[in-house]
């Protein structure tokens, strides 16, 4: 009941003037964001965290929460539409709502992305409700061993997760764990990789990284792989939906609901998962099979509820934990930080109004983006005919004005453009972005709680699994990184000796012996074709051959 009363009085605060004006201003925002490919919602984040310096810190967050909820359901619109997701997280939509569109069904695939966004994001804010307090009361009684563990997790977790590989992803993080080593040591007081610079003796800043790997390294990834001449869109009404098109989403909107909360209340990467594994749940659930693949409205409305829910989860980790699992939440991070208040087991105790305002208006964002979506689909659908040029221009232009202003000093441009550049790099080689960023600001607080840890045990490594969460999270990151490997070994050595090849006593199977075959060349496997595979003799059994 205390949580209750607490969000009323949040809804109180929320329902004020200027923060319901910050809720739409960030929704809109938000919206707009997730239609255009290649903006999301971590780079508006960082373009305005600069120009917040002078906002109030409760209508700043709310703004930045309503971008969040705003771009998770704009990046449905993209997808539907051009087949051109506006959000990772919205790859799944495209493949049967592009299909639905071009049948003629746009507006039922936008609607359906809308409802289901509306009612994954209702539930899953309420539930966060009930479960943030409820891990808040947890992290309270646990020491610097645990927390340190904890970070550990969530940076094996989000560097491991995403990527091309686990090893770009460990790179990645280390890239950012020694940005957020610059500066003076909290110790010793001694400068550590300053190269003289008295400008760096206070770390470089989290708004300018954040600004340059989400703003300046996207633009110009987006302008080196620029191509000329406009998307064609499908044109489309206003969103609506008969009755056998609420009678076959209502359902996908509960699972995918309880699919994407869990996996964006753990720190282990984003709504891309959750997405994926509704579509294919609905995919053997459905029963219309047969439309998957051409268009069924399952495979919308399951990924869309399970793309909002998990956002809504996300929250769960950043305001329990001071731990974020998306983009968007490490730059949210970077939000509190300016303002002095650090994400956390006390935040609930030192900022009681600010955080149960900012949960009210994801209530109130959320219906905004309803109301507003379902109308405003055809307007958002002319965004996307904005020349590419005159857009990423603009976004270097207020990111180059912003690092600026964030400390009036030449030198944040100068870093800028290095980080910028290096993020850039990352695009182009396949290292993801996600664990620099999440390096560079978890990496201080990672380094004071090990430390924190060693002091109080006069040095002992062991004071490290002095605690049991410690120790269960050591073990869930050893069985993370050494099951998947082994199994996939293993894996291969059994396939190796099904087809004939690695030690045997006689010939491997399936080879063919005699003077025709020639030394040692004639494996004949289900691949061998016509086209020069020697034939497997027509009394041999089937079992042989293959």
């Amino acid at each position: 009941m205390d949580n209750l009363a607490l969000l009323m009085q949040g809804f109180t605060n929320a329902l004020t003037l200027d923060n319901l004006l910050f809720a739409l201003i960030g929704v809109l925002l938000g919206t707009a964001v997730g239609v255009l490919p290649g903006i999301g919602p971590a780079m508006t984040v960082a373009l305005l965290l600069p120009l917040t310096y002078a906002l109030d810190v409760t209508g700043s967050l709310i703004m930045f929460a309503g971008i969040y909820y705003g771009g998770m359901y704009g990046g449905s619109t993209t997808s539907i539409l051009l087949n051109t997701p506006g959000e990772s997280s919205s790859v799944v939509t495209a493949l049967e709502g592009n299909k639905m569109a071009k049948a003629g069904r746009g507006a039922q695939a936008l609607a359906t992305a809308a409802i289901g966004s509306f009612v994954a994001g209702t539930i899953a804010t309420a539930a966060l409700v009930f479960v943030a307090p409820f891990i808040v009361s947890i992290a309270i009684s646990l020491g610097a061993p645990s927390y340190f563990a904890m970070m550990v997790f969530a940076f094996i977790a989000v560097s491991t997760v995403l990527g091309s590989s686990r090893i770009r992803g460990i790179a990645s993080l280390f890239i950012g764990l020694t940005i957020g080593l610059v500066g003076m040591d909290g110790t010793s007081g001694q400068p550590r990789m300053t190269f003289g610079q008295p400008l760096l003796a206070g770390g470089i800043d989290v708004v300018v990284i954040a600004v340059a790997l989400f703003a300046v390294g996207e633009a110009l990834w987006i302008a080196a792989h620029l191509r000329q001449g406009k998307p064609a869109t499908i044109p489309v009404g206003v969103p609506w939906m008969g009755k056998d098109d609420w009678k076959r989403s209502w359902k996908p909107w509960l699972r995918g609901t309880v699919i994407g909360f869990p996996f964006g209340a753990i720190p282990a990467g984003g709504a891309e998962i959750p997405t994926f594994l509704s579509y294919a749940a609905e995919k053997k659930l459905s029963k219309h099979p047969e439309e998957f693949g051409h268009g069924a409205i399952e495979g919308v409305a399951g990924p869309e509820a399970a793309n909002n829910a998990s956002a809504a989860g996300t929250l769960v980790p950043l305001l329990t934990l001071g731990l974020p699992t998306t983009a968007t939440a490490a730059v949210m991070i970077a939000a509190f930080n300016q303002y002095g208040i650090h994400p956390g087991p006390l935040l609930f105790t030192t900022e009681p109004v600010l955080v149960w305002t900012l949960i009210a208006s994801l209530f109130i964002g959320n219906t905004l983006l309803l109301v507003l979506n379902l109308p405003l689909a055809p307007f958002w659908a002319k965004l996307l005919r904005i020349p590419r040029p005159y857009l990423y221009a603009g976004i270097l232009f207020f990111a180059t004005l912003g690092a600026y202003a964030s400390g009036l000093q030449a030198m944040n441009i100068v870093i800028l453009l290095l980080v910028g550049s290096l993020g850039y790099i990352a695009r182009r080689y396949g290292f993801p972005v996600l664990p620099i960023i999440v390096g560079a600001i978890l990496g201080p607080e990672m380094e004071r709680q090990l430390r924190r840890a060693l002091q109080i045990s006069s040095g002992d490594p062991t004071a490290l699994v002095s605690e049991p969460l410690a120790v269960v999270l050591y073990s869930v990151i050893a069985v993370f990184l050494f099951v998947p490997p082994l199994v996939r070994m293993l894996r291969n050595k059994l396939g190796d000796r099904l087809n004939g090849v690695g030690p045997a006593a006689g010939p491997p199977v399936g080879t063919l012996t005699g003077p025709s075959t020639g030394p040692s060349t004639g494996t004949s496997t289900v691949g061998d074709s016509a086209d020069g595979a020697a034939a497997a003799p027509a009394d041999r059994p089937d079992s042989l051959v293959h």
